[in-house]
Protein backbone atom coordinates (compact mmCIF):
# COMPACT_ATOMS: atom_id res chain seq x y z
CA UNK A 1 0.00 0.00 0.00
CA UNK A 2 1.56 3.20 -1.03
CA UNK A 3 -1.49 5.15 -0.17
CA UNK A 4 -3.71 5.39 3.12
CA UNK A 5 -7.47 4.71 1.71
CA UNK A 6 -10.35 5.12 4.46
CA UNK A 7 -13.01 2.50 4.59
CA UNK A 8 -15.59 5.38 4.44
CA UNK A 9 -14.92 8.16 1.99
CA UNK A 10 -14.33 11.41 4.18
CA UNK A 11 -17.17 13.07 2.35
CA UNK A 12 -19.73 10.61 3.26
CA UNK A 13 -18.83 11.18 7.03
CA UNK A 14 -21.89 13.39 8.51
CA UNK A 15 -21.02 16.06 10.96
CA UNK A 16 -23.46 18.10 12.76
CA UNK A 17 -22.62 20.96 14.90
CA UNK A 18 -24.73 22.91 16.99
CA UNK A 19 -25.13 25.98 18.79
CA UNK A 20 -23.51 28.41 16.82
CA UNK A 21 -19.91 26.51 16.94
CA UNK A 22 -17.40 28.62 15.52
CA UNK A 23 -16.71 28.65 11.26
CA UNK A 24 -13.20 28.04 12.00
CA UNK A 25 -14.21 24.34 12.87
CA UNK A 26 -15.80 23.45 9.58
CA UNK A 27 -13.20 25.06 8.30
CA UNK A 28 -10.86 22.82 9.80
CA UNK A 29 -12.97 19.63 9.04
CA UNK A 30 -13.24 20.70 5.08
CA UNK A 31 -9.32 20.73 5.22
CA UNK A 32 -8.75 17.44 6.31
CA UNK A 33 -11.57 16.83 3.51
CA UNK A 34 -14.37 16.45 5.73
CA UNK A 35 -17.35 18.51 3.68
CA UNK A 36 -20.80 17.03 4.58
CA UNK A 37 -21.05 19.55 7.71
CA UNK A 38 -24.71 20.81 8.76
CA UNK A 39 -23.80 23.75 11.19
CA UNK A 40 -27.04 25.09 12.99
CA UNK A 41 -27.13 28.69 14.98
CA UNK A 42 -28.77 27.27 18.08
CA UNK A 43 -29.62 24.04 19.79
CA UNK A 44 -32.45 21.61 18.21
CA UNK A 45 -35.37 21.04 20.03
CA UNK A 46 -35.89 17.93 21.44
CA UNK A 47 -37.79 15.99 18.47
CA UNK A 48 -35.81 17.68 15.90
CA UNK A 49 -32.91 16.68 17.80
CA UNK A 50 -33.55 13.07 17.55
CA UNK A 51 -34.44 13.01 14.25
CA UNK A 52 -31.06 15.22 13.10
CA UNK A 53 -28.76 12.37 15.03
CA UNK A 54 -30.13 9.25 13.41
CA UNK A 55 -27.59 9.41 10.65
CA UNK A 56 -24.80 11.51 11.70
CA UNK A 57 -21.07 10.11 12.41
CA UNK A 58 -20.18 13.09 14.73
CA UNK A 59 -21.60 15.24 16.47
CA UNK A 60 -20.44 19.03 17.61
CA UNK A 61 -22.52 20.72 20.93
CA UNK A 62 -21.96 23.32 22.90
CA UNK A 63 -23.73 23.03 26.89
CA UNK A 64 -27.92 23.37 25.63
CA UNK A 65 -28.10 20.43 24.07
CA UNK A 66 -28.90 17.05 26.29
CA UNK A 67 -27.11 13.57 24.62
CA UNK A 68 -28.68 11.90 26.74
CA UNK A 69 -29.61 7.84 26.72
CA UNK A 70 -32.97 8.62 24.33
CA UNK A 71 -30.72 10.66 21.65
CA UNK A 72 -27.55 8.32 22.35
CA UNK A 73 -29.94 5.71 21.01
CA UNK A 74 -31.48 7.56 18.73
CA UNK A 75 -27.61 7.89 16.60
CA UNK A 76 -27.08 4.33 15.19
CA UNK A 77 -24.47 5.84 13.17
CA UNK A 78 -22.72 8.06 15.85
CA UNK A 79 -18.94 7.35 16.09
CA UNK A 80 -17.82 10.50 17.95
CA UNK A 81 -19.11 13.48 20.20
CA UNK A 82 -17.30 16.94 20.35
CA UNK A 83 -17.53 19.07 23.09
CA UNK A 84 -16.72 22.94 21.77
CA UNK A 85 -16.19 24.28 25.58
CA UNK A 86 -14.66 23.01 28.95
CA UNK A 87 -18.17 21.14 30.54
CA UNK A 88 -19.06 17.67 29.83
CA UNK A 89 -21.85 17.44 32.08
CA UNK A 90 -24.43 17.70 29.45
CA UNK A 91 -23.72 14.70 27.67
CA UNK A 92 -23.72 10.94 29.19
CA UNK A 93 -20.60 10.20 29.15
CA UNK A 94 -20.51 6.39 30.90
CA UNK A 95 -23.40 5.73 27.92
CA UNK A 96 -21.76 7.42 25.26
CA UNK A 97 -17.91 5.69 26.50
CA UNK A 98 -20.21 2.10 26.45
CA UNK A 99 -21.69 2.72 23.03
CA UNK A 100 -17.78 3.17 22.10
CA UNK A 101 -18.04 6.50 21.14
CA UNK A 102 -15.41 8.59 22.14
CA UNK A 103 -16.02 12.33 23.96
CA UNK A 104 -13.91 15.59 22.93
CA UNK A 105 -13.85 18.64 24.71
CA UNK A 106 -11.54 21.88 24.88
CA UNK A 107 -10.19 21.99 28.24
CA UNK A 108 -7.81 25.04 28.37
CA UNK A 109 -8.71 26.81 24.48
CA UNK A 110 -10.13 29.37 26.95
CA UNK A 111 -8.28 29.70 29.60
CA UNK A 112 -7.02 33.61 28.84
CA UNK A 113 -10.63 34.61 27.98
CA UNK A 114 -12.04 33.22 31.63
CA UNK A 115 -8.60 34.96 33.07
CA UNK A 116 -8.88 38.23 31.72
CA UNK A 117 -13.15 38.63 32.94
CA UNK A 118 -11.27 37.65 36.60
CA UNK A 119 -9.60 40.30 36.60
CA UNK A 120 -11.56 43.15 35.15
CA UNK A 121 -14.38 41.44 37.91
CA UNK A 122 -11.98 42.05 40.78
CA UNK A 123 -11.78 45.82 39.10
CA UNK A 124 -15.11 45.98 39.21
CA UNK A 125 -15.90 44.49 42.97
CA UNK A 126 -12.49 46.75 44.48
CA UNK A 127 -14.25 50.06 42.79
CA UNK A 128 -17.80 49.31 43.42
CA UNK A 129 -18.82 49.89 39.91
CA UNK A 130 -21.72 47.93 38.98
CA UNK A 131 -23.63 49.42 42.15
CA UNK A 132 -22.34 53.13 40.85
CA UNK A 133 -22.96 52.51 36.72
CA UNK A 134 -26.83 50.98 38.00
CA UNK A 135 -27.09 53.98 39.81
CA UNK A 136 -25.92 56.39 37.20
CA UNK A 137 -28.40 54.36 34.72
CA UNK A 138 -31.01 54.88 36.88
CA UNK A 139 -30.26 58.92 37.23
CA UNK A 140 -28.15 58.90 40.24
CA UNK A 141 -24.41 59.98 41.22
CA UNK A 142 -22.46 58.43 43.41
CA UNK A 143 -19.02 60.06 42.58
CA UNK A 144 -17.46 58.82 45.86
CA UNK A 145 -13.95 57.29 46.90
CA UNK A 146 -15.71 55.77 50.01
CA UNK A 147 -14.84 52.13 49.97
CA UNK A 148 -13.13 52.20 46.85
CA UNK A 149 -9.65 50.08 46.74
CA UNK A 150 -6.85 49.84 44.28
CA UNK A 151 -6.19 45.97 42.96
CA UNK A 152 -2.13 47.17 43.85
CA UNK A 153 -1.08 46.04 47.63
CA UNK A 154 -4.65 43.72 48.03
CA UNK A 155 -3.86 39.97 48.78
CA UNK A 156 -5.50 37.54 46.36
CA UNK A 157 -6.11 33.89 46.99
CA UNK A 158 -6.91 31.68 44.24
CA UNK A 159 -8.60 27.92 44.97
CA UNK A 160 -7.77 25.69 42.31
CA UNK A 161 -4.53 26.57 40.94
CA UNK A 162 -4.49 24.88 37.22
CA UNK A 163 -4.38 26.43 33.94
CA UNK A 164 -7.08 29.29 34.46
CA UNK A 165 -6.01 29.39 38.04
CA UNK A 166 -2.36 29.65 37.22
CA UNK A 167 -3.39 32.19 34.52
CA UNK A 168 -5.24 34.85 36.57
CA UNK A 169 -2.07 34.48 39.11
CA UNK A 170 0.02 35.83 36.38
CA UNK A 171 -2.16 38.68 35.47
CA UNK A 172 -3.32 39.62 38.96
CA UNK A 173 0.76 39.61 39.80
CA UNK A 174 0.90 42.32 36.85
CA UNK A 175 -1.51 44.63 38.30
CA UNK A 176 0.81 44.65 41.77
CA UNK A 177 -1.15 41.91 43.59
CA UNK A 178 -0.11 39.72 46.12
CA UNK A 179 -0.86 36.42 45.25
CA UNK A 180 -1.46 33.25 47.66
CA UNK A 181 -3.04 30.00 45.67
CA UNK A 182 -4.50 26.35 47.44
CA UNK A 183 -4.78 23.60 45.77
CA UNK A 184 -5.42 19.43 46.60
CA UNK A 185 -2.18 18.71 44.70
CA UNK A 186 1.31 20.25 45.17
CA UNK A 187 1.72 22.28 42.06
CA UNK A 188 4.44 24.74 40.48
CA UNK A 189 3.94 28.00 41.69
CA UNK A 190 3.92 31.05 38.81
CA UNK A 191 6.02 34.35 39.31
CA UNK A 192 5.87 35.00 43.13
CA UNK A 193 2.86 33.66 44.47
CA UNK A 194 3.18 30.90 47.41
CA UNK A 195 1.06 28.22 48.39
CA UNK A 196 -1.35 27.98 51.71
CA UNK A 197 -1.30 24.67 53.45
CA UNK A 198 -5.12 24.80 53.32
CA UNK A 199 -8.30 26.20 52.02
CA UNK A 200 -8.96 27.71 55.99
CA UNK A 201 -5.79 29.51 55.78
CA UNK A 202 -6.43 31.09 52.34
CA UNK A 203 -10.04 32.16 53.25
CA UNK A 204 -8.58 34.02 56.29
CA UNK A 205 -5.90 35.80 54.53
CA UNK A 206 -7.39 36.59 51.08
CA UNK A 207 -9.01 40.33 50.31
CA UNK A 208 -10.06 38.60 47.25
CA UNK A 209 -10.93 34.95 47.08
CA UNK A 210 -11.34 33.40 43.02
CA UNK A 211 -12.28 29.94 42.19
CA UNK A 212 -11.19 27.63 39.59
CA UNK A 213 -12.32 23.81 40.38
CA UNK A 214 -13.84 21.77 38.67
CA UNK A 215 -17.00 20.23 39.31
CA UNK A 216 -16.27 16.90 41.18
CA UNK A 217 -18.61 15.53 43.81
CA UNK A 218 -15.59 16.43 46.26
CA UNK A 219 -16.19 20.07 45.36
CA UNK A 220 -19.86 20.53 45.41
CA UNK A 221 -20.57 23.26 48.03
CA UNK A 222 -16.80 23.95 48.59
CA UNK A 223 -17.33 27.44 49.78
CA UNK A 224 -20.83 26.99 52.06
CA UNK A 225 -21.80 28.90 55.21
CA UNK A 226 -18.63 27.72 57.00
CA UNK A 227 -16.13 28.73 54.18
CA UNK A 228 -17.83 32.33 54.28
CA UNK A 229 -17.78 32.81 57.90
CA UNK A 230 -14.03 32.08 57.41
CA UNK A 231 -12.89 34.64 55.30
CA UNK A 232 -11.98 38.11 55.78
CA UNK A 233 -14.08 40.20 56.92
CA UNK A 234 -15.69 42.14 53.58
CA UNK A 235 -13.27 40.33 51.36
CA UNK A 236 -15.04 39.46 47.86
CA UNK A 237 -15.77 36.25 46.29
CA UNK A 238 -15.59 35.35 42.58
CA UNK A 239 -16.77 32.38 41.09
CA UNK A 240 -15.91 31.41 37.66
CA UNK A 241 -15.60 27.78 37.96
CA UNK A 242 -18.66 25.38 38.22
CA UNK A 243 -22.43 26.84 39.58
CA UNK A 244 -22.07 23.93 41.97
CA UNK A 245 -19.36 25.00 43.91
CA UNK A 246 -20.78 27.84 45.99
CA UNK A 247 -23.84 27.28 48.35
CA UNK A 248 -25.67 30.47 46.37
CA UNK A 249 -27.90 30.74 50.18
CA UNK A 250 -24.93 30.88 52.21
CA UNK A 251 -23.25 33.34 50.10
CA UNK A 252 -26.48 35.64 49.79
CA UNK A 253 -26.59 35.93 53.44
CA UNK A 254 -22.93 36.51 53.65
CA UNK A 255 -23.18 39.55 51.12
CA UNK A 256 -26.76 40.55 53.23
CA UNK A 257 -25.01 40.74 56.61
CA UNK A 258 -21.40 42.10 55.80
CA UNK A 259 -19.42 39.40 55.91
CA UNK A 260 -18.58 38.90 52.57
CA UNK A 261 -18.18 42.92 50.71
CA UNK A 262 -19.22 41.73 47.09
CA UNK A 263 -19.09 38.71 44.97
CA UNK A 264 -18.92 38.64 40.87
CA UNK A 265 -20.53 35.05 39.82
CA UNK A 266 -20.76 33.31 36.15
CA UNK A 267 -21.37 30.31 36.70
CA UNK A 268 -24.96 28.92 38.53
CA UNK A 269 -25.79 25.46 39.56
CA UNK A 270 -29.37 26.01 37.62
CA UNK A 271 -28.80 27.93 34.47
CA UNK A 272 -31.59 28.91 31.40
CA UNK A 273 -31.35 26.59 28.58
CA UNK A 274 -32.27 29.61 26.51
CA UNK A 275 -32.86 33.57 26.07
CA UNK A 276 -37.06 32.29 26.87
CA UNK A 277 -36.22 31.11 30.23
CA UNK A 278 -36.47 33.31 33.40
CA UNK A 279 -32.84 32.99 35.31
CA UNK A 280 -33.95 32.11 38.92
CA UNK A 281 -31.10 32.30 41.66
CA UNK A 282 -30.65 33.43 45.69
CA UNK A 283 -28.33 35.90 44.46
CA UNK A 284 -30.54 37.68 41.80
CA UNK A 285 -31.58 41.51 42.95
CA UNK A 286 -28.78 41.49 45.62
CA UNK A 287 -27.01 44.84 45.04
CA UNK A 288 -23.23 44.13 45.86
CA UNK A 289 -22.94 41.57 43.15
CA UNK A 290 -22.30 41.11 39.79
CA UNK A 291 -24.42 38.30 37.64
CA UNK A 292 -22.84 37.10 34.06
CA UNK A 293 -24.89 34.47 31.98
CA UNK A 294 -21.99 31.98 32.14
CA UNK A 295 -19.56 34.02 29.98
CA UNK A 296 -16.14 33.41 30.91
CA UNK A 297 -14.77 31.43 28.01
CA UNK A 298 -16.93 33.57 25.34
CA UNK A 299 -14.96 35.78 23.59
CA UNK A 300 -14.51 35.33 19.81
CA UNK A 301 -10.60 34.30 20.55
CA UNK A 302 -11.95 31.47 22.41
CA UNK A 303 -14.31 30.24 20.64
CA UNK A 304 -12.09 30.58 16.86
CA UNK A 305 -9.45 28.29 20.35
CA UNK A 306 -12.33 25.83 20.84
CA UNK A 307 -13.34 25.24 17.22
CA UNK A 308 -9.91 24.48 15.64
CA UNK A 309 -9.30 22.74 18.88
CA UNK A 310 -12.00 20.32 18.91
CA UNK A 311 -12.45 19.98 15.44
CA UNK A 312 -8.72 18.63 14.79
CA UNK A 313 -9.51 16.12 17.91
CA UNK A 314 -12.91 14.76 16.03
CA UNK A 315 -11.00 14.37 12.60
CA UNK A 316 -8.14 13.02 14.38
CA UNK A 317 -9.80 10.08 15.85
CA UNK A 318 -11.77 10.05 12.24
CA UNK A 319 -8.68 10.10 10.71
CA UNK A 320 -6.37 7.32 12.51
CA UNK A 321 -8.23 5.94 15.56
CA UNK A 322 -6.43 8.79 17.77
CA UNK A 323 -8.14 8.91 21.32
CA UNK A 324 -6.13 11.51 23.13
CA UNK A 325 -8.19 14.19 24.66
CA UNK A 326 -10.97 12.14 25.37
CA UNK A 327 -12.90 12.09 28.22
CA UNK A 328 -14.44 9.51 28.92
CA UNK A 329 -12.18 6.91 26.70
CA UNK A 330 -9.14 5.02 26.56
CA UNK A 331 -6.46 7.23 25.43
CA UNK A 332 -4.14 5.74 22.40
CA UNK A 333 -1.98 8.35 20.23
CA UNK A 334 -1.53 7.30 17.12
CA UNK A 335 0.05 7.89 13.69
CA UNK A 336 -1.38 7.46 10.52
CA UNK A 337 0.86 4.29 9.20
CA UNK A 338 0.11 4.19 5.17
CA UNK A 339 1.54 1.15 5.26
CA UNK A 340 -0.86 -1.16 6.38
CA UNK A 341 -4.43 -1.53 7.12
CA UNK A 342 -5.82 -0.61 10.42
CA UNK A 343 -8.47 -2.51 12.69
CA UNK A 344 -10.30 -0.65 15.39
CA UNK A 345 -11.96 -2.54 18.66
CA UNK A 346 -13.78 -1.25 20.95
CA UNK A 347 -15.15 -3.88 23.91
CA UNK A 348 -16.13 -4.86 26.91
CA UNK A 349 -12.95 -4.52 29.74
CA UNK A 350 -12.83 -8.13 30.25
CA UNK A 351 -10.94 -11.23 30.31
CA UNK A 352 -10.18 -12.79 26.86
CA UNK A 353 -11.48 -10.12 24.15
CA UNK A 354 -7.89 -9.04 23.36
CA UNK A 355 -7.18 -13.05 22.46
CA UNK A 356 -10.71 -13.50 21.07
CA UNK A 357 -9.66 -10.34 18.28
CA UNK A 358 -6.23 -11.86 17.58
CA UNK A 359 -8.00 -15.46 17.24
CA UNK A 360 -10.20 -14.17 14.38
CA UNK A 361 -6.87 -12.03 12.85
CA UNK A 362 -5.00 -15.61 12.64
CA UNK A 363 -7.69 -16.99 11.13
CA UNK A 364 -7.44 -15.10 7.95
CA UNK A 365 -3.46 -15.19 8.03
CA UNK A 366 -3.57 -11.68 9.35
CA UNK A 367 0.13 -10.76 9.48
CA UNK A 368 0.04 -8.51 13.05
CA UNK A 369 2.26 -5.47 12.62
CA UNK A 370 1.49 -3.23 15.79
CA UNK A 371 -0.93 -3.57 17.86
CA UNK A 372 -2.11 -1.21 20.73
CA UNK A 373 -4.82 -1.53 23.71
CA UNK A 374 -5.82 0.41 26.64
CA UNK A 375 -8.71 0.11 28.57
CA UNK A 376 -10.84 2.78 31.38
CA UNK A 377 -14.15 2.58 32.86
CA UNK A 378 -14.73 -0.94 31.85
CA UNK A 379 -14.27 0.12 28.26
CA UNK A 380 -11.06 -1.67 26.12
CA UNK A 381 -9.95 -0.28 22.90
CA UNK A 382 -7.50 -1.74 20.75
CA UNK A 383 -5.73 -0.87 17.55
CA UNK A 384 -4.11 -3.49 15.03
CA UNK A 385 -2.28 -2.52 12.09
CA UNK A 386 -2.03 -5.69 9.98
CA UNK A 387 -0.14 -5.82 6.55
CA UNK A 388 -3.43 -7.66 4.49
CA UNK A 389 -7.09 -8.26 5.66
CA UNK A 390 -9.96 -9.77 3.42
CA UNK A 391 -12.11 -6.50 5.27
CA UNK A 392 -15.46 -8.49 3.83
CA UNK A 393 -14.69 -11.75 5.94
CA UNK A 394 -12.92 -10.17 8.98
CA UNK A 395 -15.18 -7.32 10.00
CA UNK A 396 -18.54 -9.76 10.98
CA UNK A 397 -16.24 -11.79 12.72
CA UNK A 398 -14.89 -9.38 14.82
CA UNK A 399 -17.92 -8.24 15.31
CA UNK A 400 -19.53 -11.60 16.32
CA UNK A 401 -16.59 -11.29 19.28
CA UNK A 402 -17.77 -12.00 22.49
CA UNK A 403 -17.75 -8.34 24.49
CA UNK A 404 -17.73 -6.22 21.33
CA UNK A 405 -19.36 -2.40 21.43
CA UNK A 406 -17.83 -1.54 17.68
CA UNK A 407 -15.45 -2.13 15.61
CA UNK A 408 -14.23 -0.85 11.93
CA UNK A 409 -11.45 -1.43 9.63
CA UNK A 410 -10.36 2.23 9.49
CA UNK A 411 -8.52 1.73 6.32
Amino acid sequence: MTTTRLSHPRDQIRFLLLEGIHERAVEVLCERGYTNVRRESGALPRDALLEAVADVHFIGLRSRTQLDAEVLAAAERLTGVGCFCIGTNQVDLVGAAHKGVPVFNAPHSNTRSVAELVIGLAVMLFRDIFRKSTTAHAGGWLKTAKGARELRGRRLGIVGYGHIGSQVSVLAESMGMNVIYYDVKPVLSMGNATSTTSLAALLAESDLVTLHVPETPQTEKLIGAAEVAAMKPGAHLINASRGTVVDADALAAALASGQVGGAAVDVFSREPKGPDETFENPLRGVPNVILTPHIGGSTLEAQESIGVDVATKLAAYSDSGTTTGAVNFPQLNLAPNDDCHRVLHIHRNEPGVLARINGVLAAQDANILGQHLQTQNGVGYVVTDVAEIDAAATLPQLKAVEGTLRTRILY
